[in-house]
């Protein structure tokens, strides 16, 4: 009896299904399974991550949302074109391009020179994007025109119910003035959808089906004879149905109204034609704006369907930008709920996280981890709270200072088994993968993996080891780029997901669980072991 106290089935071990709802008895496992289940409630964390999913179809979404779970936990929003006034128990966040997010919190017993505890992650996924100028008309088609945005699986997305996000620059005039905004667009209706090709028409298309990103990929927005009998339509007109809301479809039902002819003329982003006006007219009754204040935008293509727990058993989550949008929800919820109450009272370091944009991409952009943007902020931190010019205080507190580089992993796949290392097959439910990659393709080496492993056996936490095949090629991370640039000790880990890059991506939920544990847990824990270490003496 004594014996079998020692074990119990995780959360994802039994189905949450009624016999009654199932044609065939279930059949529960006999062999018992340790007790390695996370000490949050996994539904609970999974939950919380879907609704963070279904609030963020883009980067600038996903830092809106952040953005409103710090100012919520009392963070407050810096600028870094204004001076710091930071004081020690003070929790901050400050955004750049409105796509690239750092928050962090100053522990109580903070001196300058201490170290930081960081977690870094990323807010892009691949997606199409919508060129400058999107405007084609094929085969009696309105389509929109795209361009690639990282290495994505662009076959999963034919065939979906598609929409745009983003941001739109918008201009406004008041009693003479003039200022520009810019302002987070997201038509939540199927406006859009790329269709396959029948089969009829390519016989070998089950051979390999190979995607033109030119020709291929352009999605449909309207047929040109429904958008020319009704292109002066007043968009307040088109009807609602409960289902689907606004719907291109119903065009045939609009109401004409003279708007092109007063107001689309002023500015060369209409008058040149660059987009179809009936795409404007959508965006800018999403917006509540005239069509003619419109100035830009950067808008992609995003699936409708939103993200959700599934399975038969309500193990996974199913979802787009898992990768690494999983990753930035769990170190912000580590980060928030890390720095809660008096959690910072005996602190001596600072608690961080860094969100960039770009890393779909290599990084270099002024908002992405290749920027100076996380060395200017462990800059500006520690100078702003010395008290007298002591010199190399922040070369000091990098020295002292430990980076998670959060990015999710593969997983081990049941359909392609041999894609992954003999020794090396992470798995659902089985906690983050430490990355590994002799060419630092991953920034990881013995130590900076001893701490995190030794962080998450210190509280239960399992964790996994990845590393790619040696005829195959190795992805890469902000991990090495922040190492080398900062010079900051680094790890890299991810949850491990299935497919990776799709237009719907899974994960288990007891992994999330295990991330935000373990994410809490390093900056509980951090400086304590980091303060028994002796490596450069």
């Amino acid at each position: 009896g004594r014996e079998r106290e020692r074990w119990r089935r995780p959360a994802h071990a039994w189905c949450e299904l009624s016999i009654a709802h199932l044609a065939l008895p279930l059949a529960f496992p006999t062999t018992p399974i340790m007790d390695t289940n996370p000490k949050s409630e996994p539904h609970s964390v999974a939950q919380d991550l879907v609704t963070f999913l279904n609030a963020s179809p883009t980067a600038f979404h996903a830092v809106q949302e952040a953005k409103n779970r710090l100012k919520a936990a009392g963070y407050l929003q810096l600028s870094e074109s204004e001076d710091w006034r930071l004081r020690r128990g003070g929790k901050y966040f400050f955004t750049r391009n409105h796509s690239t997010l750092l928050a962090f919190a100053v522990g109580n017993k903070y001196l300058p020179g201490n170290g930081f505890m960081i977690i870094g992650a990323h807010t892009d996924s691949p997606c199409p994007k919508l060129k400058p100028v999107s405007k084609l008309t094929k085969a009696g088609f309105l389509e929109v025109g795209i361009q690639t945005y990282g290495g994505g699986l662009w076959h999963t997305w034919f065939d979906r119910d598609l929409t745009v996000a983003g941001r739109v620059m918008i201009k406004h005039e008041s009693e003479g003035s003039v200022s520009y905004s810019h302002d987070l667009v997201w038509i939540q209706e199927p406006i859009l959808r790329i269709p396959t090709l029948a089969i009829h028409l390519d016989r070998n298309v089950n051979d390999g089906f190979k995607v033109n990103t030119q020709t291929h990929l352009a999605p449909v927005l309207a047929t040109a004879l429904k958008a020319e009998i009704d292109k002066l339509v007043k968009v307040d007109d088109i009807p609602q149905t409960e289902a689907n809301g606004v719907l291109a479809s119903n065009v045939e039902a609009m109401k004409t109204h003279e708007i092109l002819k007063g107001r689309l003329g002023k500015y060369d982003f209409v008058k040149d034609d660059l987009h179809h006006p009936l795409l404007l007219q959508l965006l800018a009754h999403k917006l509540g704006c005239e069509v003619a204040e419109i100035c830009d935008f950067e808008l992609q293509l995003c699936d409708t369907q939103p993200s959700l727990i599934g399975g038969a058993c309500k193990e996974f989550i199913f979802s787009g930008r898992l990768d690494n949008l999983c990753m930035s929800f769990c170190s912000l919820k580590a980060l928030i709920d890390g720095t809660s109450g008096n959690s910072l009272e005996e602190e001596i370091g600072v608690r961080m996280v860094a969100l960039f944009d770009h890393e779909e991409i290599g990084s270099n952009s002024a908002q992405g981890a290749g920027s100076p943007v996380m060395f200017d902020a462990l800059s500006r931190v520690t100078l702003s709270l010395r008290a007298n010019d002591l010199q190399n205080l922040v070369e000091k507190a990098i020295s002292q200072s430990f980076l998670i580089s959060a990015d999710m992993a593969h997983c081990w796949h049941p359909n392609y088994q041999e894609k992954h290392d003999e020794n090396h097959q992470p798995k659902l439910h089985n906690g983050l993968v430490i990355k590994h990659n002799a060419n630092q393709r991953y920034a990881t080496n013995a130590v900076t993996a001893f701490i995190f492993r030794e962080i998450g056996k210190k509280h239960g936490i399992p964790v996994q080891d990845f590393v790619v095949r040696n005829d195959m090629a190795c992805g890469s991370t902000i991990g090495p780029i922040l190492a080398s640039g900062v010079g900051i000790r680094t790890v890299d880990v991810g949850a491990p997901q299935l497919s990776m890059h799709s237009i719907r991506e899974m994960c288990g939920i007891d992994d999330v669980a295990y991330s935000y544990e373990h994410f809490k847990a390093f900056y509980q824990d951090f400086m304590e072991m980091d303060s028994h270490l002796i490596i450069d003496i």
